[in-house]
């Protein structure tokens, strides 16, 4: 894996660094946003807290299609709690029917092209599914 040049963020852009790089790989990889997926989806009554959650990206096609962009910290580093919370996203999806793949922030950040094709394949390499 070779590390990337990374995009500098427009001032617009309301994600992290990391969503704003796989926003641009999958316009590369043929999506198109509004059309082919939507950023920052609620679903199922919105954020954990309510019983629901917000999907980084939802697909429209593939219709069974969710990534959620996995930050080092935040989903790593804080302990269980958030680890149980990603684990249970993955659970309400299945059971609606979607695929919620996982990518790690540093894979992305190392070879985006690589990781956003994987997952637009549904094949998850994140710490989430080798523990």
């Amino acid at each position: 894996m070779t590390t990337q040049q990374q995009p500098e963020l427009p001032s617009n852009w309301e994600g992290s660094l990391p969503e704003y790089i796989a926003y641009v790989e999958l316009q590369r990889a043929g999506k198109v946003p509004g059309v082919d997926f939507t950023y920052q989806s609620p679903l199922l009554g919105g954020r954990m807290d309510k019983g629901g959650v917000v999907l980084d990206f939802e697909f429209f096609n593939p219709p069974d299609l969710a990534i959620n962009i996995q930050g080092t910290y935040y989903h790593y580093e804080m302990g269980t709690e958030q680890k149980a919370r990603d684990r249970i996203a993955a659970s309400q999806m299945a059971g609606a029917g979607m695929t919620l793949i996982f990518i790690d922030e540093d894979d992305l950040l190392a070879d985006p092209r690589y990781y956003i094709n994987e997952a637009l394949n549904y094949r998850d390499h994140s710490r989430m599914v080798r523990r």
